[in-house]
């Protein structure tokens, strides 16, 4: 891709998208399902990154059965979750049931993140209009005269410039693309950071429980079938405190959360098998700016509270394509447009984190903090009626506005 005097040979497309997680893969697909030249740039060799968000909720399903992908997309591996609770202590509550959704998928979808990758890049590729560049990594944009026409990148061949009408930057909560066009976050501000590792599971288990607190304790249990995906809860900024008291220590207070998990905690040989997640809300005050537009986590970083983040993020990408192809095609965008896209999506973002910040404030961190683990009186309400369990699973796999293609 680089000329031998040293020069960039530039590509073009229509839309170039900076990020080959959930929200740049879908945008990437609906866009070339629709018929826009698009390049969708990643800058590892594959998906293959362990403690990523795999919950595929019904919202997401549904979007995949409006493209009619639903059923290709069930036969790959998963298991499904189609109840939750948690357990305060010696009480357990039964907080959702997604089996009344009125929508394709009632239940949530546990498949590893790498693998609803590769499954949106296969059905992506069937279109002539996408092109994927792994191994390229955008290491800033191109402007003339204030407005966005390209990103500048780091291929395996050297460097590339890709010419664009529109820059799609979704490349997460540490992104290059927002910071290199001066976008700013308002930080929301969270109190807790999140340590990730894994133990077996019996998978003939019927337990359901997501959330497991003891005094002084919080661990979330996510059911990958043959293991648990377990988040356990520190203060912000604990995590050094957790290793300096030893992995027994360690042990021993999963345990304490999750007596169920007791014969399998011995498989946490150290904390080589355990990695921190720092937990971030945020979320741009401008996504946009003129041939640009961010969205994921680029634009708004979610809690893992409630697992939304991918759904969340294929949202953003549902709604901005279905908006902003045809002008794409026609060669008729322009800023108000890119506007329309967030004036759309910040209310549910807004919605989606003033609950995640509710669930952090007035359950989780009372817990961590030494509170004995009493479930809060909206959770019992909660787990007493059916009603409400089917307007909290609702919440939880549907979302404050979700989005359809058309």
């Amino acid at each position: 891709m680089a000329m031998a005097s040293g020069a960039v040979t530039p590509l073009k497309t229509t839309c170039v998208v900076v990020g080959g997680g959930p929200a740049g893969m879908m945008a990437g697909l609906l866009l070339a399902r629709a018929g826009v030249a698009v390049t969708v740039l990643e800058k590892h060799a594959d998906f293959l990154r362990d403690f990523r968000g795999d919950t595929v909720h019904p919202s997401t399903m549904q979007v995949l059965h409006e493209l009619g992908l639903l059923e290709r997309f069930l036969q790959r591996p998963h298991s499904r979750i189609s109840r939750i609770g948690g357990s305060f202590g010696n009480e357990t509550l039964e907080l959702a049931d997604f089996r009344s959704l009125k929508c394709q998928a009632p239940f949530i979808a546990m498949m590893p993140q790498w693998d609803f990758l590769d499954f949106l890049a296969d059905e992506a590729r069937e279109f002539p209009a996408f092109s994927l560049l792994m191994q390229t990594q955008a290491t800033g944009l191109i402007e003339t005269d204030g407005r966005v026409n390209g990103v500048r990148a780091q291929s395996p061949d050297g460097k590339v410039d890709i010419v664009a009408d529109l820059v799609i930057g979704a490349d997460g909560r540490h992104s290059i693309l927002r910071e290199a066009a001066g976008l700013y976050t308002t930080d929301i501000g969270v109190s807790i950071d999140v340590l990730w590792f894994r133990v077996s599971r019996d998978a003939a288990s019927g337990d359901e429980r997501l959330f497991r607190a003891a005094a002084g304790l919080a661990l979330v249990t996510i059911n990958r079938n043959e293991y648990w995906q377990c988040a356990y809860i520190v203060p912000k900024g604990g995590a050094d405190e957790v290793r300096e008291k030893g992995i027994e220590a360690f042990r021993r207070n999963v345990a304490t959360a999750a007596p169920d998990l007791a014969g399998a905690v011995g498989e946490i040989a150290s904390f080589d098998d355990v990695k921190l997640l720092t937990v971030k809300i945020d979320r741009l005050q401008k996504w946009w700016k003129s041939g640009l537009l961010m969205i994921g986590d680029a634009a708004h970083a979610m809690s893992p509270v409630g697992g939304v983040g991918i759904n969340i993020a294929i949202q953003d990408a549902v709604a901005a394509v279905r908006m902003l192809r045809d002008k794409l095609k026609s060669g008729t965008l322009v800023d108000e447009d890119l506007a329309a896209v967030q004036k759309r999506r910040l209310w549910p973002v807004k919605a989606t984190q003033f609950m995640q910040m509710m669930a952090q404030n007035r359950i989780v961190s009372p817990i961590i903090g030494g509170t004995a683990p009493r479930p809060p009186l909206p959770l019992r309400l909660v787990a007493r009626s059916a009603f409400l369990k089917r307007r909290f699973a609702a919440l939880i796999g549907i979302g404050a506005r979700p989005e359809h293609v058309d």
